[in-house]
């Protein structure tokens, strides 16, 4: 028997038909809806950048002005550690600014024939100088010879100071430290302004009770450090507060100096003759003759 043949039925393929349309009108109305996505995330990246942006505008200002309190703290904390004095530490102190200022106006000169009280002077000669003064004025000053070894840390070195330990003191025997050039152990080349206004606020001239120097050197080192940080530079161990520290606190040697001959330069040096260039110059004398023309 023949299979009936049966039309397919319209609804059916007009449905299918239709699926196929809706389904091509999905695609095609996605277009919009994905843009529209898209312009959402720009949108959404832009305001990220702009809030990124203001957050490292906000983070620089905070930078700025934490850096400002620092700096500032740094100078008052200096300034605080510098004023503090004794009646000792003041005596001290004039007693060896009149012995320099003496040394300055003498224009002497030491046996390595360097003016000893000058900028390019010879500094151990000028210790020995100031050192003979105050025990000639009854200090019980010495040169103070520190020697430190390397460590994982810091460099080995060695550094020289004055020093002079009172017993006037009903507290005990208190060491005063006096550093002829105080400001530029602390100096660097490639310092910024803050560090370098700090630094001018200390005494060329350091006279100070040794108890004073931890609280000093902490201030300038902790400075030193943040200095170099701004600067996106390495700070050099020779600058490392237990490295400045050794130089004035540490294990040190006492020695009193040996007067050493000195000249002064207004006095020229006498001529220096010999019997034999005595009696050859007094010779010649008698040889001198008028000249007599010859034909």
């Amino acid at each position: 028997m023949d299979r009936a043949r049966f039309p397919r039925n319209p609804e059916t393929r007009r449905s299918s038909h239709e699926n196929v349309e809706y389904q091509h009108g999905l695609m095609s109305f996605a277009d919009p809806v994905f843009g529209f996505l898209e312009d959402v995330e720009s949108s959404s990246e832009n305001s990220n950048t702009s809030d990124d942006y203001q957050d490292f505008v906000e983070d620089e200002n905070c930078n700025i002005q934490d850096n400002k309190i620092f700096w500032e703290e740094q100078d008052q904390l200096l300034q605080e550690n510098l004023c503090r004095t004794t009646s000792i530490e003041s005596k001290i102190r004039h007693a060896t600014k009149e012995a320099l200022k003496e040394l300055n106006l003498s224009g002497k000169q030491c046996i390595c024939r360097r003016p000893v009280a000058a900028d390019n002077g010879c500094r151990s000669c000028l210790q020995r100088e100031i050192c003979n003064q105050l025990l000639n004025l009854g200090y019980n000053c010495a040169i103070c010879k520190s020697k430190w070894k390397s460590s994982s840390q810091i460099p080995s070195g060695e550094h020289t100071c004055l020093e002079v330990m009172d017993t006037t003191s009903k507290k005990g025997e208190i060491r005063v430290v006096i550093e002829l050039n105080f400001r530029a152990e602390f100096e660097m080349g490639r310092a910024n302004e803050e560090y370098n206004r700090l630094i001018s606020r200390l005494p060329e001239l350091f006279v100070g009770k040794a108890e004073r120097l931890p609280n000093i050197i902490k201030i300038l080192c902790s400075s030193a450090k943040k200095c170099m940080k701004e600067k996106k530079m390495h700070l050099g161990p020779w600058r490392k507060q237990r490295y400045m520290q050794a130089k004035w606190l540490g294990t040190c040697e006492r020695s009193k100096p040996v007067p050493l001959p000195v000249k002064y330069s207004d006095r020229q040096p006498k001529p220096r003759t010999s019997m034999l260039t005595f009696d050859l110059l007094e010779n010649l004398s008698g040889l001198h003759q008028n000249a007599v023309q010859v034909a």
